[in-house]
């Protein structure tokens, strides 16, 4: 049974993101979706809202779960059983920063893949960071 955790801010969650998981959910048998509880930027939203608008984006989706994480990825998906750790590529800048990542849990841990799915054309360009975040600010009302 293939088993991949996807692992990110979702700060917030988009469409990329959404795109990347319900693709996922016909390669793997089961996804889990963490969401990192303390990453090392300022958050729109706390960890809790984040959980629950992933939920909500995948609901009805049987093979997917998401919760909250901190600590190392590799950690994370061997206490989830998981072998693969997914993620999302745009064009540019993401291969770097995720190759070196990849090579880096491969270090901590060689019994972990890093699966990466390209991102759809019309997501390419879609970054959390360059989001309207006006657009999100009824969700903390």
């Amino acid at each position: 049974m293939a088993k991949a955790v996807y692992l990110g801010s979702f700060d917030p969650v988009h469409n990329g993101h959404i795109d990347i998981a319900m693709r996922a959910t016909f390669l793997f048998d089961e996804l889990v979706i963490g969401i990192y509880d303390i990453p090392p930027k300022t958050l729109m939203f706390s960890t809790k809202e984040r959980v629950e608008l992933f939920e909500q984006a995948l609901e009805g989706i049987p093979n997917v779960q998401v919760e909250a994480f901190n600590g190392l990825a590799p950690e994370f998906a061997h206490k989830n059983g998981a072998k693969f750790i997914l993620r999302g590529l745009r064009a540019g800048f993401d291969f770097e920063t995720e190759f070196e990542m990849a090579l880096m849990w491969r270090h901590l841990d060689p019994q972990i893949d890093v699966v990466c799915m390209m991102s759809k054309l019309e997501y390419q360009f879609v970054y959390s960071l360059m989001l309207d975040r006006s657009e999100f600010h009824s969700v903390n009302n």
